[in-house]
């Protein structure tokens, strides 16, 4: 006969393969396994696995709010006054987070982006709608 005062025990494996016994309701012990690299496999190639994905690149001049009728009025030739001056930093996004400021530069005669800071922490947040 059993003992109305004994608790059930579950056997849980523990990394020397032995089973430690646990309470009821104690939830099993997870470890975390070790993100070394190890688990490559033979090639080891790491980033390399990233090389050939695609990220979408958005550089922001600037913003303006504008309302509806202003916008229909617009046509060839118009100006759009936007909230930064000329030689602020532009907002570079990577798949719509903000990750750098920089420059904007003509080089043989294409538009390019020298960048002049990477954004850090907090203010690396998805770009608002």
């Amino acid at each position: 006969m059993s003992d109305d005062t004994t608790k059930d025990t579950a056997q849980v494996p523990t990394d020397a393969g032995a089973k430690k016994p646990t309470g009821a309701g104690e939830p099993a012990k997870f470890e975390m396994p070790a993100l070394d690299g190890k688990g490559l496999g033979p090639s080891g190639r790491g980033m390399d696995l990233l090389s050939d994905v695609t990220l979408n690149v958005k550089i922001e001049l600037g913003r303006t709010r504008m309302l509806v009728e202003d916008v229909l009025r617009l046509g060839e030739g118009a100006v759009v006054e936007l909230e930064k001056l000329a030689g602020d930093p532009v907002d570079v996004y990577v798949n719509e987070r903000h990750v750098a400021r920089g420059e904007i530069l003509v080089l043989n005669d294409n538009f390019c982006v020298r960048i002049s800071e990477i954004v850090e922490g907090e203010e690396r947040v998805k770009r608002p709608a």
